[in-house]
């Protein structure tokens, strides 16, 4: 998803704050640099005003006197280097120091985007979403099968892979993943697994609890001015995000504006060709009854929907602390 005007004023701005502090630093660097080698500044001075007499000549296709002043400038510049060297010093100590010497710190490398603007979207991104504390303990890197036992434990492995298959076709192929199951059977954990995977290679993860997306929805409808203002910033994030993720679906009181707004939102989504993916604690015929047929049919017809094993991990955990990971 392209980032939004005040992200990217964001990111913009933090650029422009590097070059200022690099311009600063070339300054003092500079300044300090003549007051310990006086020489410097009238030899500098000699190979600007050669400069200039080269373009001159240029002009007036004096081709002799090009050559001479190419020679000439050669020579000063041989002589510069020598200078600094006699004080430990070198050419690059007269240029700025970039944080990235690819870009030169201005984010782009021609009209695409350096690999430092890229890495600067992540981290906004992540900082946005409240995810990254919670992310770094949950990934498929501490994931683990030893709370699930038996058959359990293959059909997670299972559940597992269509997920890893979810992030490596995720920009080839438009999918939206449906995970039900008790509650504390991994859920959310594994829907975190897919955030972060997904984050980390700079697409937009936007994660809400149902409860969170219909509050902002009703006080979208309903709230006051400010509230709606503050809506019209949030409501791309809604249905522009490369994943929205709906956790815990059905834990809301549900009426009849939650429905339609459920309804409206995955479709939206899927007009949009952007991937959602829900979790819920309910099964399929609790949330026909809840949201409608209508909602449920475009759920089964867009959507892979995989039912996780077992029982709650988080009353495990609390029985058998520290069990290994396997």
């Amino acid at each position: 998803m392209p980032l939004i005007n005040t992200q990217y004023d964001s990111i913009m701005r933090g650029y422009a704050r590097r070059q200022a502090r690099s311009r600063q630093e070339l300054e003092e660097r500079l300044e300090r640099i003549h007051r310990e080698i006086p020489e410097l500044s009238a030899l500098e001075e000699q190979i600007t005003a050669c400069q200039a007499e080269k373009v001159r000549a240029a002009v007036s296709q004096n081709r002799e006197l090009s050559a001479e002043l190419e020679e000439r400038l050669t020579q000063l510049f041989e002589g510069r280097a020598e200078l600094l060297a006699e004080h430990g010093l070198s050419l690059s100590d007269l240029e700025p120091v970039y944080t990235c010497p690819d870009c030169r710190d201005t984010g782009y490398i021609g009209e695409e985007k350096c690999h430092c603007f890229l890495q600067a979207e992540i981290d906004l991104l992540y900082h946005q979403s409240h995810l990254k504390e919670i992310l770094e303990k949950e990934n498929f890197h501490t994931f683990s099968y030893s709370w699930y036992e038996g058959e359990d434990r293959e059909i997670m492995r299972r559940c597992v892979m269509d997920a890893r298959m979810f992030i490596e076709n995720f920009d080839s192929s438009f999918q939206n993943l449906l995970l039900l199951g008790a509650v504390g059977t991994g859920k959310t954990f594994l829907s975190n697994c897919i955030a972060k995977e997904l984050m980390d290679t700079c697409h937009s993860v936007v994660y809400l609890t149902a409860f969170q997306l219909f509050e902002l929805l009703s006080r979208a409808a309903f709230g006051s001015e400010k509230q709606n203002r503050s809506y019209q910033q949030t409501y791309p994030y809604i249905f522009d995000c490369d994943l929205l993720i709906i956790d815990d679906l059905g834990t809301e009181l549900p009426n009849s504006f939650t429905v339609s707004q459920f309804f409206l939102c995955i479709n939206e989504r899927i007009l949009r060709k952007k991937s959602t993916l829900i979790s819920s604690n309910l099964d399929m015929e609790a949330l026909r009854n809840i949201y409608s047929e209508r909602a449920l049919s475009r759920i089964i017809s867009c959507y892979t929907i995989r039912q996780l094993p077992g029982s709650d991990i988080r009353i495990k955990k609390k029985l058998k602390p520290g069990r290994p990971a396997s």
